[in-house]
């Protein structure tokens, strides 16, 4: 019987051309390597939407130096407009319909937990969501690969570096009302913890909010001479026009989301400058190779309005993890390989920090968890960069 049906099935082959009996991996041809993104091209977080612009600039220069082992890169990318549940349907709707191999990066906290137990349910790779959450790590999943350092380890370094190097001593904190903010507010309670020191004063902020006056009167009855911003780029703006306003002015901190300098000094009309801010990638005018190539890149295949910027070649750091994985991966292109090839970076560098992971372990978010590293700097005049500290990594 069991050579009756392997004549069968060489007659099969020869008369239909079949010469391999295997099921391909789903987004996975012999050309191509189907990819999911969104990004908030509109709504309250679209100044994030260049993240998503920047990754396709990255794929376009990818697919033209010839690929990744013969097949190029498709990007599928989609706006959310920072609400979870487009970013929900957005996913389900491109996954069961075109079917994507993996999915990158991915701006925000909440709109990341929309979709996070429906991937990991699925056991499709994300790797580098664009948000520097705990909730991705805590507890790890097995395909789940931050490479955003965690707000968490943030808001250490700057309480870390205003009260032993600025010599602050009453910190206050305003954070977005979700897990971004929270996350943040976290990391600084603990630091300033440690230093014997605690927050006088932790406003939150709901997403819709548009009057800060409420918010930045706390602030200033707390007699803060050093506030943390936890809040999108539109909040922030108000919140230090509000308190300039209102003659509030202590050393303003804030998380890497709103770290694009040229940006932040622009709309918030010179208000930007002196604030410092944490870092989790190379300044835009690095002179870095890597960085110098990437400028190039953006230069030949972002559109003619687009901006260079943190948030830009950010879409290429969330991303570059993924892309060596799967030049190790050779021709053959799985999930599984793709996971053991992501848990094999060690010491990994691109124009982030460095990248380590490890075999997956559910009780060790380390595991999964690939950059810990930040170094903090200082908005100067006309939008500059001035660098403060070199990389430092927090455990």
């Amino acid at each position: 019987m069991k050579q009756k049906l392997q004549c069968i099935l060489f007659a099969a082959a020869l008369i239909f051309g079949l010469t391999v009996f295997a099921v391909a991996e789903e987004g996975v041809t012999d050309t191509e390597i189907h990819i999911g993104q969104w990004g908030p091209q509109t709504g309250p977080a679209a100044a994030w939407g260049s993240v998503a612009r920047g990754t396709d600039a990255y794929f376009k220069m990818i697919n033209d130096e010839g690929g990744i082992n013969g097949r190029k890169l498709v990007l599928h990318m989609f706006d959310d407009g920072y609400n979870p549940a487009k970013t929900k349907a957005g996913v389900k709707d491109l996954q069961e319909g075109k079917g994507m191999f993996a999915w990158v990066s991915g701006v925000g906290t909440a709109t990341g937990l929309a979709v996070r137990d429906y991937l990991m349910e699925k056991k499709i790779p994300w790797v580098g969501p664009a948000a520097g959450s705990q909730v991705w790590v805590t507890p790890p999943s097995r395909y789940l690969f931050g490479v955003y350092p965690q707000y968490y380890i943030e808001a250490r370094a700057l309480c870390n570096y205003g009260a032993s190097k600025l010599d602050k001593k009453k910190f206050a904190m305003v954070y977005q009302n979700d897990d971004y903010g929270k996350n943040g507010l976290a990391g600084a309670q603990e630091e300033l913890g440690k230093l014997g020191m605690k927050l006088v004063e932790s406003v939150p902020v709901e997403v819709a909010d548009t009057d800060m006056k409420p918010h930045v009167m706390k602030l200033k009855q707390s007699e803060a001479d050093a506030v943390l911003l936890w809040v999108t780029p539109s909040h922030a703006v108000r919140i230090i026009g509000t308190a300039s306003a209102m003659q509030f002015a202590p050393q303003w901190m804030s998380t890497s989301t709103c770290s694009d300098f040229p940006f932040m000094n622009t709309i918030s009309k010179g208000l930007w400058t002196g604030v410092i801010a944490a870092s989790f990638g190379e300044v835009p005018d690095s002179p870095d190779p890597l960085m110098q190539k990437y400028k190039k890149a953006y230069e030949t295949y972002a559109a003619k309005e687009e901006r260079w910027g943190v948030f830009f070649y950010a879409g290429f750091g969330f991303v570059e993890p993924a892309v060596e994985a799967l030049k190790r991966c050779g021709k053959d292109v799985t999930r599984e390989r793709f996971v053991k090839e992501l848990e094999g970076l060690k010491d990994f560098k691109g124009v982030l920090g460095k990248v380590n992971f490890k075999p997956f372990d559910e009780k060790d978010p380390s595991s999964r968890q690939g950059t810990n590293e930040v170094f903090l700097i200082q908005c100067t005049e006309n939008g500059g960069y001035k660098k403060l500290t070199e990389w430092t990594k927090f455990e």
